[in-house]
């Protein structure tokens, strides 16, 4: 029973794809939250329509059929009903909308950041770079501080440890270090052809356009190891442009950056 259980678990519940997964990764985000709660709504709202429409067909078929009827229908048209079928969808499409509006907007919402991510995509690989911790971290201006530059490649299936949770096509060289309970502000663009920075535990999928900055507001509320991949097809090794990154508590996530920029 116990395996059953953990299994099931793992199904519901997980950070990385799993085989036979039948549902999204546990939201990390509360844009994720908010897409699997308009999710379940659609899939109900769905349901419904499917079972009103099956039912109505299956009637119109049994009550309807020469086999069961001797008496031809002079029936032609309705104003009422044609009313009614084009006013029931328009309603239904109307509820729909209104949470989904609120979602997409509530994803543009801006925030002040207090880190911010740059994140430039390659043929084929990503590379991260934080560059205001001259001011955020150590608020001091007249420090002269660098800026953490680092390329993530994917790690190779003969360097990959003969260890339980490394993932294949999903590990790379280093992990991207961000810190929870705080606002993230991510800058998004391209160096050669187009790519998309997708991690689906974040709810998060923005394209990387050569010459465009495109920016995006994240707020991480639990740790945790994710993944992502590339999202939009740029060449021969698409497929092969993995995303790794590890959420910590902001105090540890401070600690890393402190000793990058003074050891």
């Amino acid at each position: 029973l116990y395996p059953t259980i953990s299994t099931l678990k793992m199904l519901i519940r997980c950070d990385a794809p799993v085989e036979y997964q039948i549902n999204f990764n546990e939201a990390c985000s509360p844009t994720m939250e908010g897409i699997i709660s308009f999710n379940g709504n659609v899939l109900f709202t769905i349901g419904f329509i499917g079972i009103a429409v099956g039912w109505i067909l299956a009637n119109c078929i049994y009550f309807y059929s020469e086999n069961n009827t001797s008496r031809v229908s002079t029936f032609t048209h309705s104003k009422e009903l044609e009313i009614v079928w084009t006013s029931i969808p328009a309603l239904i499409l109307l509820l729909l909308a209104t949470p989904s509006f609120s979602l997409l907007y509530s994803m543009d919402e801006i925030a002040d950041p207090t880190v911010t991510l740059k994140i430039i995509g390659h043929q084929w690989y990503w590379s991260y770079e934080y560059s205001d911790y001259q001011t955020h971290c150590l608020n001091d201006s007249s420090l002269e501080v660098p800026s953490l530059k680092y390329s993530c490649y994917l790690t190779a299936l003969e360097t990959v440890p003969e260890k339980q949770g490394y993932f294949r096509l999903l590990e790379t060289n280093r992990r991207v270090v961000l810190p929870t309970n705080t606002h993230l502000r991510l800058l998004v663009t391209s160096a050669d052809v187009l790519h998309s920075w997708t991690v689906p535990s974040f709810g998060v999928k923005v394209d990387a356009c050569p010459g465009r900055l495109n920016q995006l507001n994240l707020f991480l509320k639990r740790t945790g190891l994710f993944f992502g991949q590339c999202s939009e097809i740029c060449g021969v090794n698409h497929a092969f442009m993995p995303i790794a990154l590890l959420a910590i508590d902001p105090l540890t996530h401070e600690q890393i950056m402190y000793n990058h920029f003074f050891e």
